[in-house]
């Protein structure tokens, strides 16, 4: 089993290094395929999303499938044609070679553009790994079932497919102080530097689903995390954030797959860091990240040894002191701002406090930003606006 882990460790390294602050994202992809669970990613076009999906994908030796979903896709789309020689015969059956229920790890674009043509089917095959077409019933090597769309489903009709992600995970834009690493990495891209053939990996689905069978048969509960659990799980409950019986079970195994990835035996509370990503609305995300931060902190500060979280890379504390220093020289040389370039500072200000808070080392650029706030509003610039 150790292999295989290395292995998954490695590709969402890999998967941090091509993508700029998405550390998080990429680990969260690799819990859900060691648990064999679903994931969604939502945010705004163009915040790599697909690229992410297909990025790992590529880093594993599987039977792939992708499909862009929109309202008016047919199921012979994903699910593969009518069997016509067997329909002659009085038999109802699809040809599915090639198709959805053939894939080991597959990629529904748009997902919630699905029409209720093809909801039954696709909701059977993502919970049981089972697909059903006339009286068969096949099972499908399906390992991980990753989804993308710019905005949660609002169709009360989509609410069962939406409630197969265990996880939803959110995909924004990068913060202004990585906005020159972007540039020039897109730029090295577009140049054809970052478009390789990926090597042939020794990751492949009989190891991932040998895996996927320790994970399910290892499954523990130890004491201090269930306490810990059970108690998020009813303040999340309180704040209005849907959250099943069913999914608190499911949940076990994403835990358990978080817990080996970081090279623990069984789940602990650092792996509770994954509520952050039980969200209906992205809206939620702050009252999540307020009900299981004090929580993990608490853990850290008694546990030091037992920190580990998925919260992804070191800050980049260089790039947000050339961005602070940056905000300084703009408000310093220039006093006729209009409302919404002094609003664009003020939030790229925030973002950069939230970004360095409860980073130790960052304790003189805390104060930077704190005092720069300070100024902003003592001086009266902004009264005005």
């Amino acid at each position: 089993m150790q292999p295989t882990l290395d292995r998954l460790n490695a590709a969402a390294a890999a998967l941090s290094r091509t993508f700029l602050d998405k550390d998080e994202i990429a680990r969260l992809m690799v819990v859900s395929l060691v648990a064999g669970e679903n994931l969604v990613l939502i945010g705004p076009p163009g915040t790599a999303k697909s690229a992410l999906i297909r990025t790992l994908a590529r880093s594993v030796n599987c039977t792939y499938y992708e499909y862009l979903m929109t309202r008016f896709t047919e199921p012979n789309e994903i699910f593969g044609p009518v069997d016509i020689t067997a329909f002659r015969e009085g038999e109802y059956r699809r040809r599915t070679g090639g198709m959805l229920p053939t894939a080991e790890i597959a990629f529904l674009d748009e997902i919630f553009k699905a029409n209720s043509a093809i909801l039954n089917a696709l909701l059977t095959l993502m919970n049981e790994r089972i697909y059903v077409h006339g009286s068969h019933r096949e099972d499908v090597p399906l390992l991980c079932l990753f989804g993308a769309s710019n905005e949660v489903p609002e169709d009360e009709a989509l609410a069962a497919l939406y409630d197969r992600f265990l996880l939803r995970v959110y995909s924004d834009n990068l913060q202004s102080h990585h906005f020159t690493q972007l540039l020039d990495v897109g730029a090295a891209f577009e140049r054809g530097a970052g478009r390789k053939t990926p090597e042939q990996s020794e990751l492949n689905g009989a190891a991932l689903r040998s895996l996927q069978a320790q994970v399910r048969a290892g499954l523990t509960v130890p004491p201090d995390f269930a306490a810990a659990y059970k108690g998020l799980v009813f303040q999340l409950r309180n704040e209005g954030i849907p959250f099943s019986d069913r999914r608190a079970v499911k949940m076990l195994k994403l835990f358990h797959a978080s817990a080996l990835l970081r090279g623990a035996t069984e789940p602990g509370i650092p792996d509770l860091a994954l509520l952050r990503h039980v969200w209906s609305v992205p809206g939620q995300r702050t009252i999540l990240e307020e009900l299981v931060a004090p929580v993990l902190a608490a853990h850290a500060a008694a546990h030091p040894d037992d920190a580990a979280d998925i919260s992804g890379a070191p800050i980049d504390l260089v790039a947000i002191g050339a961005e602070v220093t940056q905000i300084e020289a703009t408000l310093s040389a220039a006093r006729s701002l209009s409302d919404a370039q002094l609003f664009a500072h003020l939030k790229s200000l925030d973002e950069l406090r939230q970004a360095v808070e409860g980073v130790a080392e960052a304790e003189a650029l805390q104060a930077r930003i704190a005092g720069l706030l300070d100024s902003l509003f003592a001086s009266g610039i902004l009264d005005d606006v």
